[in-house]
């Protein structure tokens, strides 16, 4: 396989640290990706497969070096009603299949991964420019707590759930107190979080997280301590471990048309949602490891990057995915910045699944919580605390907003409803900042010198500065030191010039750009009538009109 030069330029520029830090993702992949296959309900291979399927694809073609993808929450919980609806269909087939929610899914994730090439191949992946940063905080803050409390479901039972703490607080605490599996756990916890917090302190040229994992293991296994492992945390879950065989296409492409017709709005409703948060969740991902590397990634290439991935996973049987951020964090964080470190990850996972499993479903859980735990702190940006009481209310409670809504709903929730109300907010604010001077010319003419933007919010406040009944027979505004914006803004004009001429008065238009000129002649030619040449006309143009007219005023036949 030929990589373009990009891609070569980008693959490795320290491979022992791209080495490294890829087998530290790998290990934290595998309780991951088994997890949320849990969570759509689905097999722990198909997760595992579609981890390494994602990892591999967006680590060598994605936008942005270093960058980990796999198998994720946000998605899964999309996957959920689908699957379910599958497989309650299979069952009423005259041949009942339980997979056919599985097919289903498959199928969904060719839609997914045509609808993201679609986003990359029309450059929709720079809007993800456009988040405010109250919106970039509030997801950060709201991703460290998302992490944190999946990292709780590993936990084993602290206390019966027949003692109460209210009725029953004392035998509560002598429950807990006498876990000894819990506070094994939490040792082991602290001792990861101990040796990832001292280790850099002595040296960086191993990646502390991957020195821990393998130090807690070894205490384990030659210890003879009973903790919960990766293996027992898949058969707990309904698995049957880690061995398994890679799928083949021909076992998938033959099983993916099953018993569809009549659901295809589901399919199709469920694949937009999917794309959606997938492509918000990289994108984000991509921006937050681009502040922390201060280097720049491709949105558009990693939105085809993503795409092909999903593809592959439909056809081949994986569960999908798109970016991760815990386990992108600790990539870069472990020293790995080039696209190596995300092959080796994805390469790793494979060969744990298919080489490995005994000894990866030793690792504790513990070991992997605690390096989680780290993420958790590293990701917060405590520094909102400091600044949330000098920052403006509305970007305070958007911060707010956007951590609540990632944490009760998810990340792509969370973004869309946070930039929806910094641009609500922005609106509100601009559309109260128009005005309009008035003055009475020696010939008796009035003229209206508006300043401030002129767009849907403030168009309100534009037509209450005009008094049309009592204003003299001959009357000017002057829009030199106002933004035209959008049509709305030249429809308030266009009814302004009408009420005037309905009262029989002369009505002049002054210093209107040229395409907003333009747009009004288009709409009547007696708006020349109206409109005031000046050769220091502002030249700035409208969103609403997509030509940009940049040749001199007289050059044009109006």
């Amino acid at each position: 396989m030929i990589l373009g030069q990009e891609t070569r330029k980008n693959f490795t520029q320290n491979p022992k640290n791209d080495i490294l830090s890829g087998l530290t993702v790998a290990l934290a992949l595998v309780p991951e990706a088994v997890a949320f296959a849990f969570v759509a309900g689905v097999d722990p291979l198909v997760g595992l497969y579609g981890a390494f399927m994602m990892g591999i694809v967006t680590s060598l073609f994605g936008g942005r070096p270093g960058m980990i993808s796999g198998a994720t929450g946000a998605m899964a919980v999309v996957m959920v009603h689908l699957i379910q609806k599958g497989n309650e269909v299979g069952m009423t087939l005259e041949n009942p299949t339980e997979n056919l929610g599985l097919q289903w899914l498959f199928i969904t994730l060719l839609i997914v991964g045509g609808i993201q090439i679609l986003a990359g191949v029309f450059k929709l992946g720079k809007f993800v420019r456009l988040i405010p940063h109250p919106v970039m905080m509030g997801f950060v803050n709201g991703l460290a707590i998302v992490i944190f409390l999946s990292q709780l479901r590993l936990f084993p039972n602290v206390v019966p759930k027949d003692i109460s703490f209210i009725n029953d607080t004392s035998e509560w605490f002598s429950a807990l107190f006498s876990n000894g599996t819990f506070w094994t756990m939490m040792a082991f916890i602290g001792l990861t979080m101990a040796i990832m917090y001292g280790l850099p302190k002595l040296t960086k040229k191993i990646p502390a997280a991957l020195i821990a994992i393998i130090a807690v293991a070894c205490i384990t296994i030659f210890g003879g301590i009973e903790v919960s492992t990766v293996g027992s945390f898949i058969r707990e879950g309904g698995g049957s471990g880690l061995e398994g065989s890679l799928p083949t296409f021909q076992d998938q492409i033959f099983g993916l048309f099953g018993s569809f017709s009549g659901h295809w709005s589901l399919i199709i409703s469920t694949a937009i949602i999917l794309a959606a948060v997938g492509l918000i969740e990289s994108l984000m991902t991509l921006n937050l490891v681009d502040e922390i590397t201060e280097t720049r990634g491709n949105g558009n290439r990693e939105c085809m990057a993503q795409g092909g991935a999903n593809i592959l996973n439909g056809l081949f049987g994986g569960m999908g995915g798109c970016a991760m951020i815990g386990q992108s964090i600790i990539n870069v964080d472990s020293g790995g910045r080039g696209r190596l470190s995300g092959a080796i990850a994805a390469i790793a996972l494979l060969c744990f699944i298919l080489f490995g499993a005994p000894l990866i479903e030793q690792i504790p859980i513990a070991a992997l919580v605690g390096v989680m735990f780290m993420v958790v702190i590293g990701t917060f940006a405590w520094s909102s605390f400091r600044i949330i009481r000098k920052i403006p209310l509305s970007d305070a409670l958007v911060l707010i907003a956007v951590s609540a809504i990632t944490v009760w709903k998810d990340l792509a929730i969370a973004v869309i409803a946070g930039v929806i109300i910094s641009a609500l907010v922005f609106a509100w604010k601009n559309a109260t900042m128009i005005r309009a001077r008035k003055r009475i010319q020696a010939d008796g003419t009035k003229t209206y010198e508006i300043w401030g933007p002129l767009f849907f919010g403030s168009i309100q406040n534009f037509n209450s500065k005009f008094d049309v009944k009592n204003d003299p027979q001959h009357v000017e505004i002057d829009f030199i030191e106002s933004r035209v914006s959008d049509h709305s803004a030249l429809e308030a004009i266009f009814n302004l010039v009408h009420k005037y001429e309905a009262e029989g008065k002369s009505i002049k238009l002054k210093h209107l750009s040229e395409d907003c000129k333009r747009l009004m002649y288009k709409a009547s030619p007696k708006f020349k009538e109206v409109i005031v040449e000046d050769i220091d006309d502002p030249r700035y143009h409208l969103a609403a009109d997509p030509e940009k007219f940049t040749k001199p005023l007289s050059e044009y036949n109006i």
